[in-house]
């Protein structure tokens, strides 16, 4: 699995670090027992600072799709479902659109939810 990160794009660097996790895991390409690379490997070779790495390894244990042991690093979680990880990717990048149109939270919602009552 490929982990890249864009800096010239908008979306923090720990949160497209996570992006590409949850895709690859959605994709099948990164399947439960997947090892990540190490946090610190990951940062030299992206040129990030670990904590930016680790923030976003957190973002995806918060989510239950990895699990982080110390001395072990970043697997992919047994319980990590590829439609949930889909999801969660379609989520943010829903939130993303939003925020740059200066939609609020309550109109996102209302949004949302005027789609699903007509779809």
């Amino acid at each position: 699995m490929l982990i890249r990160v864009d800096p010239t794009r908008g979306a923090p660097l720990a949160d497209q670090i996570a992006a590409a996790v949850r895709r690859g895991i959605a994709d099948g390409s990164a399947a439960p027992g997947t090892r990540l690379p190490p946090a610190r490997e990951l940062a030299a070779s992206l040129r990030v600072s670990i904590h930016t790495v680790l923030a976003g390894y957190q973002q995806l244990r918060d989510e239950g799709l990895i699990e982080l042991r110390r001395g072990r690093g970043a697997t992919v979680s047994a319980r990590a479902d590829p439609g949930h990880a889909a999801m969660v990717e379609l989520a943010r990048q829903l939130v993303e659109a939003a925020r740059r149109l200066d939609l609020t939270e309550d109109d996102l919602l209302a949004l949302v939810r005027q789609t699903a009552r007509t779809s």
